[in-house]
């Protein structure tokens, strides 16, 4: 008899156990289920969050003005060098309305330490030098000309080089030298434009575009 109530006792007690093991089981998966909802809320509400703080504004508008482009002849990788520089420096450019562009002084001076090499260019007798930045004067000429062809822009300084150049005609050219001479123009229009240059091995183009929103 002793016996039997000592089994019975050990099978309750192992039941209660399976039992109590069974709804910790419950209790965990629950938990578990609450945690992946909650998680699954939070990247929820993250990406709302994010969605609306993109900025919804006008997406600003591009319309052709005028464009130039001229030819370059003279293959040293030094000038092309100098070129890729000052176009890749003054991409983007924009001039607001009633503004006037300096080239000098929006492109600074040509320094070493900002990867320009010498290559040709004139001393102010006309005779023939390496320098610093030589090459620039093509970029500035070749935006010089495609502010002629455009409207609204009103040329305030130009000088012509001591020699001839080959990339345009004669008195077509603007000479530019840090602390000398610049190129500089007004933009007289009600609007704001935007300056876009880019150069290749075999030539440099430069356009203005009128921006709006």
């Amino acid at each position: 008899m002793k016996i039997f109530l000592a089994f019975m006792i050990s099978l309750m007690f192992l039941v209660g156990c399976s039992s109590t093991s069974n709804n910790n089981a419950s209790s965990n998966n629950t938990a578990n289920e609450n945690n992946d909802y909650n998680t699954e809320r939070l990247a929820t509400n993250s990406e709302t969050n994010l969605n609306s703080s993109v900025d919804n504004s006008t997406q600003i508008k591009e319309e052709p003005l005028s464009a130039f482009s001229t030819k370059i002849s003279q293959k040293d990788p030094d000038r092309q060098n100098n070129i890729t520089i000052a176009c890749n420096s003054l991409n983007g450019t924009i001039v607001k309305a009633g503004e006037t562009f300096s080239f000098c002084n929006t492109l600074g001076p040509a320094k070493p330490e900002d990867g320009y090499e010498k290559a040709d260019t004139f001393d102010s007798d006309g005779n023939t030098i390496q320098a610093y930045g030589g090459g620039k004067c093509q970029v500035s000429t070749t935006l010089y000309n495609a502010v002629l062809a455009g409207s609204g822009l009103t040329v305030v300084e130009r000088h012509e080089h001591s020699g001839p150049v080959y990339y345009v005609e004669e008195g077509m050219d603007a000479c530019v030298s840090y602390g000398s001479c610049d190129f500089k123009f007004r933009n007289d229009n009600s609007f704001d434009i935007k300056l876009y240059f880019s150069n290749t091995p075999d030539s440099i183009d430069v356009s203005i575009v009128k921006i709006s929103s």
